[in-house]
């Protein structure tokens, strides 16, 4: 068998891979941007297949695909054409979108690479050579029918995003916050030194710091939800420009429908599809709140990398789990690396979001944003690792840590800002110069107030008493 065959299309003939499911628009693609070696997403291809079986559904209850003249299909090609749409969402020609992310920037390349492979596929279903010339399932007239690169892939990136936030980011950020809430319940009765500028401040539990970390992850939980909302419009039905030619005037409200009953999400078509074509503001909007959470992990990840710093010289209130040795010259040291990890991902995260910004309002002209490919492209990888990070995190470091309750308690008495307490007995400025003489003759608040008696011995128990300054009292 040849290594190539000859494929046309309206430019002329083209060598393609003997193998591939793929054609001339694609091959063409391969040829003109050899830019970073690093195709679509997965999850992006996936969600193409999964668009155009939509579509191929709506254009079959609609009639479009088996109407009497030229293009008409047979039931079984129609069922063949959607199977081949159903494997390529299922991934099992991902190795047949070979197109560089850097491409044409409404995704022309990428759609036609979905429609080439589905086609050839489809015709290999029905017994057909997929390498044949005549084409009785059309990757333009058939799998492309009614559809424009311009409202089908951006369509396809938001079924990809929404799908993977609610699959994967939501379900990883739910383990980190049920693994938190558990710690939150554990130490909640160990007594710490609380700590603001990073100076030491007035007690509270260990439980009740895990717990606020907890708050902030389910916030964060909250925010992907309301980024699923942001992609939830979608263009397909605009076709070229935003009026629907070409197409039927029902075809984008059922290709939603088809689309929501697949994936679970309330997708819907969009209001008005000349926004929904031209604009990527929901994609910004999405991405947005994907920064937040982003944001939320550096802080929870580097909060905790602090509580564990020491063993010796630090405050070493927890005690992180042992991962890998931690330097190449010092024996003995073990790093933080989980939250190091997990910050490093929300750094790449947060960069990301500039990425979208600027390709959001630079790239939209008139009727389409031209920046399309990277854009989705970017908010894939943020949510990949996002949820890839989180579960990291979770795994070898959040389930596995330690409480260091000895730790903890030690430090409370210690602390000047025990005299906060005495506030209401004895007045800010008396309080003020007492933690000034602590801290000069190295005495801790309860003995210097003990050997002046400040107060009677009772009442100085009670107002010190470290585990009453973590909630309010009358």
């Amino acid at each position: 068998m040849p290594d190539f065959r000859i494929e046309h299309d309206s430019m002329g003939d083209v060598r393609v891979p003997a193998q591939a499911y793929y054609g001339a628009q694609t091959q063409r693609a391969v040829e003109n941007f050899p830019i970073s070696g690093q195709p679509l997403p997965p999850a992006l291809i996936h969600a193409m297949g999964l668009v155009k079986y939509a579509c191929g559904v709506a254009n079959r209850d609609l009639g479009k695909l088996t109407k009497t003249g030229k293009n008409r299909l047979s039931d079984q090609q129609v069922k063949a054409l959607l199977d081949a749409c159903r494997e390529v969402a299922a991934g099992r020609f991902d190795d047949q979108f070979p197109i560089d992310i850097y491409q044409t920037g409404s995704g022309t390349s990428s759609n036609m690479n979905a429609n080439e492979v589905i086609s050839n596929r489809a015709i290999e279903l029905l017994g057909g050579d997929r390498m044949q010339a005549a084409k009785a399932v059309h990757p333009n007239d058939h799998v492309n029918m009614g559809q424009s690169t311009n409202d089908t892939f951006p369509t396809a990136i938001h079924v990809a995003v929404a799908v993977e936030i609610q699959d994967r980011l939501l379900p990883a950020l739910a383990r980190l916050h049920e693994s938190l809430t558990k710690k939150a319940a554990q130490w909640d009765r160990i007594i710490k030194i609380g700590r603001t500028h990073l100076a030491d401040a007035t007690p509270l539990r260990l439980g009740q710091e895990l717990g606020g970390f907890a708050r902030q992850i389910e916030l964060s939980m909250e925010r992907a939800k309301r980024a699923i909302e942001a992609v939830r419009e979608l263009p397909v039905g605009g076709t070229a420009v935003g009026t629907g030619i070409n197409t039927h005037p029902e075809f984008g409200h059922r290709v939603a429908v088809a689309l929501a009953a697949e994936t679970g999400i309330a997708f819907v078509e969009a209001a008005n599809h000349f926004e929904a074509n031209a604009q990527r503001d929901g994609l910004v909007e999405c991405h947005g709140q994907l920064r937040a959470i982003a944001v939320t992990l550096f802080n929870v990840a580097n909060n905790i990398r602090w509580l564990g710093s020491g063993p010796r010289c630090g405050f070493y209130e927890v005690k992180l789990p042992d991962r890998q040795p931690g330097s190449s010259i010092m024996p003995g040291k073990v790093n933080p690396v989980m939250c190091e990890s997990l910050m490093q991902v929300a750094a790449r995260v947060m960069g990301n979001d500039q990425t979208l910004a600027i390709s959001g309002a630079a790239g939209g002209q008139f009727q389409l944003n031209i920046m399309m490919p990277v854009m989705g492209a970017t908010a894939l990888e943020s949510i990949s690792l996002l949820t890839g990070g989180t579960q990291a995190f979770v795994d070898f470091c959040v389930d596995e840590m330690e409480a260091n309750a000895e730790a903890c308690e030690a430090s409370v008495e210690k602390s000047l800002s025990m005299v906060t307490s005495l506030n209401p007995y004895i007045g800010y400025e008396k309080a003020a110069a007492l933690a000034k003489e602590a801290f000069k003759s190295g005495k801790t608040i309860r003995q210097l107030c003990e050997e002046q008696r400040v107060l009677p011995a009772d009442q100085l128990q009670q107002a010190l008493d470290p585990l009453s300054m973590t909630e309010p009292r009358e």
